[in-house]
């Protein structure tokens, strides 16, 4: 083969951590490559994949007459720029996983699959002059007809599909018909629908607010993080509006993260109720064609503000000025499988890197975010009150072992809510588990409803007349008899918040009860209606998991019962109590949000643990300050860096010997700044059919961690026992599971 001047370095996206050197395609062999950060395709294998040009280099360490061709170049344009493509660099670099699969992760779905860069613009369908002049009483025969027309007349601009549908499932043979009679027709829009309104008038700051707007805004143009640490209710949302009005005012793109596609809706009705620019969305709830065009409009700078959930962090963002994290505390912006990022983390170096400012937003910050504070690596800003009227609410626990609940509920929660019905206001009811009961037992002989595939219990759900085990996914129909006895005596054990729902159903036949948790919000559209129905007041009682503990502003909620609190106050895991503290005053912060007195009751067995004491003051900065000293004296984050090694195996013993070989190993490594803790069976020893194993590697100081990690990678990829397991490395992880 002729020897080549230049060769194409690729970032392909295969678990392999390296480069991989391609020739020019065929036709173009002089040409130079394109610019890095642009999409080619490239035979591997068998297979020909979508990856990305990272340099051109005139040698090579590979024989010419191995090297394949670039089969085809994508872009005109790269789809990362400089800026962009630096960031994932050191994102692979610092989390230690390949940078071919790091750039896809970067990317929405249809453009790792080759797709051009610019979306598709939105089909919508609008009356002809035909159609306008149909009378409607022409239509009494044909109702779906009918119904769409009177739809298609008071929106002139036209419906799209998801408007469309919400009037008839089989919209779309019905709208044929009438195209074929010339009464409608279909038009393109642009792929980011003009969702703006009038931008509203910003409500009155108080001191706190404006202080803290006025500091931020000082900064644009500049690196520098900002903790806004505002108890709930305090206003946190009004301070980023109107920092990222002036950010717009300067010709700025703004990134906003949100952990929950459950936050995502309200807040982005605010923002385009506010902001009088473009606002796309971007959230693993929506399609892949709704996720390549909120990519798009970014890229292309149509859209002045993003709003996503943890990937949106990768956008492509050419003007991007100002960086929002809301809840910054928050579990869900760690990746938990594949690429294992933290999104909040590689934020915060992007805006470094961009020299712009960072705000974190929190009521219960995480114990890093506290402690780069007090190192004065932070700033902190204080919102110390509650946002026009509304006051902090009461909260009292209310002690199970002297008042007995009936499935679920104590007396004083049920006479509190009782109170809430007779004056008009509502009621929201906490409990992080799904389903009916987390346990079926037979009375007879003690069975226990097992899952085969994990070390865990399956969880009856009612309403599908199955068990389900919510960490594998297996289903099955809840069994007529115990398989160990015969009897028939089998009884649900604990509640979910389906028996709560039944049992508030059972207590107050009246009220109009709704559930929200991951089985209520499957359907598209699902959560949206939920909690239009609490904004509207059509709801009486709310009841659910995590998903209601946060950023929720339900104005006429003045109770808020937490149904069992004891599930998280005794965990192996060292966060255990820093997650329950958070999640629980994150749920009591929902109570007496407007000018209307607030109360939470707490249930638990336990109600003279010091955590309670803490929240009833609502004093999260003493209790945070307790247990940083605890993470001191046992040498946990943020005193210390860690690295998790993960394996898994259908053989029984197969991940605990390899990570008891890569004990062995990182022994020549290791030095007196790392420590490299014994192997153990994962906490959960079997999910999903395959046996787990762990190793904890522990450092005080981040470089001496990845200098060790990096060379122990090499050992571990080189292993025989790798070959026989599946293993992953978590750089700073965020449970132990």
């Amino acid at each position: 083969m002729k020897q080549c001047s230049e060769y194409w370095q690729i970032a392909v996206p295969t678990p392999l951590r390296k480069l991989f050197d391609y020739l020019p395609p065929q036709d173009t062999t002089l040409a130079p490559a394109p610019a890095p950060g642009t999409r080619i395709q490239v035979p591997f294998g068998a297979r020909k994949l979508v990856a990305v040009v990272l340099g051109a280099s005139g040698a090579t360490d590979v024989p010419i007459s191995r090297l394949k061709a670039v089969a085809a170049v994508l872009d005109q344009e790269p789809v990362f720029n400089t800026e962009l493509l630096a960031l994932l660099k050191w994102a692979a670099g610092y989390y230690h996983f390949p940078i071919g699969e790091v750039c896809q992760t970067a990317l929405p779905v249809l453009l790792r699959r080759g797709r051009p860069q610019q979306a598709p613009g939105i089909s919508k369908w609008s009356l002809t002059s035909q159609g306008q002049a149909l009378a409607l009483s022409e239509l009494k025969r044909a109702p779906v007809q009918l119904r769409l027309l009177q739809a298609l007349k008071q929106h002139h601009n036209g419906l799209d599909s998801k408007e469309l549908g919400h009037h008839s499932s089989n919209w779309r043979s019905v709208i044929r018909a009438m195209i074929n009679k010339g009464w409608v027709q279909q038009v393109e829009g642009p792929c980011l629908a003009n969702s703006q309104t009038e931008p509203m008038a910003a409500p009155v700051r108080n001191t706190d607010q404006e202080q803290a707007v006025a500091a931020i805004v000082a900064e644009l143009g500049h690196y520098r993080t900002f903790l806004l640490h505002g108890v709930t209710g305090s206003g946190k949302t009004e301070v980023y509006l109107a920092v990222i009005e002036t950010a717009l005012q300067q010709g700025r793109q703004v990134l906003v993260l949100v952990p929950e596609i459950g936050l995502t809706p309200q807040l982005v009705q605010r923002f385009r109720c506010r902001l009088a620019v473009p606002v796309a969305v971007q959230h693993s709830g929506l399609t892949d064609a709704e996720r390549h065009c909120a990519w798009w409009m970014a890229h292309s700078g149509e859209a002045r503000v993003l709003i996503g959930t943890r990937s949106a962090v990768f956008a492509s963002m050419p003007q991007l000025g100002l960086v929002v994290i809301d809840e910054e505390h928050d579990g869900s912006y760690k990746q938990q499988d594949g690429f294992r990022y933290h999104a909040r983390d590689v934020a915060i170096m992007r805006a470094s890197r961009l020299a712009v400012p960072v705000l974190l937003g929190s009521a219960t910050p995480s114990l890093e975010t506290l402690y780069r504070v007090q190192q004065g690596q932070y700033h902190r800003l204080a919102l110390s009150e509650r946002a026009g009227a509304a006051q902090m609410p009461h909260i009292e626990t209310v002690d199970l072992r002297k008042m007995k609940p009936s499935d679920g509920l104590s007396p004083a929660l049920v006479e509190a809510i009782n109170k809430r019905l007779q004056r008009g206001e509502q009621s929201l009811l906490f409990l992080n588990r799904r389903g009916y009961a987390p346990v079926l037992m037979c009375h007879q002989c003690g069975w226990l409803a097992d899952c085969g595939r994990c070390d865990a219990r399956l969880t009856l759900h009612s309403k599908h007349n199955s068990v389900w085990c919510h960490h594998c996914g297996y289903q099955a129909p809840i069994p007529k008899a115990c398989p160990e006895c015969d009897g028939v005596d089998l009884h649900p054990i604990g509640e979910g918040t389906e028996r709560i729902e039944q049992t508030l159903a059972k207590f107050f036949p009246k009220a109009k009860i709704v559930r929200m948790d991951r089985d209520s919000t499957r359907r598209k559209g699902s959560m949206e209606k939920i909690l239009k129905s609490v904004h509207s007041g059509e709801a009486d009682i709310l009841v659910g998991t995590q998903m209601l503990a946060k950023g929720h502003d339900f104005a006429n909620v003045t109770l808020v019962g937490v149904v069992n609190a004891d599930q998280g106050l005794y965990s192996i895991d060292f966060r255990a109590s820093e997650k329950m503290f958070q999640q629980l005053l994150q749920v009591c912060g929902r109570a007496g949000r407007a000018d209307k007195p607030g109360q939470v009751l707490i249930q638990t067995y336990h109600p003279d643990d010091p955590l309670f004491a803490a929240l009833k003051t609502h004093d999260y900065q003493n209790f945070a300050d307790y247990i940083l000293q605890e993470r001191e004296q046992t040498v946990f984050p943020p005193y210390a860096h860690l690295a998790l090694l993960r394996a898994e195996a259908p053989a029984e013993t197969a991940a605990l010997d390899f990570v008891q070989s890569a004990h062995r190993s990182a022994q020549h490594y290791i030095n007196q700044d790392v420590r490299v803790l014994d192997p153990l069976p994962s906490p959960m020893p079997r999910r999903a059919g395959r046996y787990r194993a762990q190793l904890m590697v522990q450092s005080r100081e981040r470089k001496p961690l990845h200098i060790f990690i990096k060379q122990w990678l090499g050992v571990l990829e080189g292993s025989k026992d790798s070959k026989k397991v599946r293993w992953s490395l978590d750089i700073d992880p965020m449970d132990l599971y």
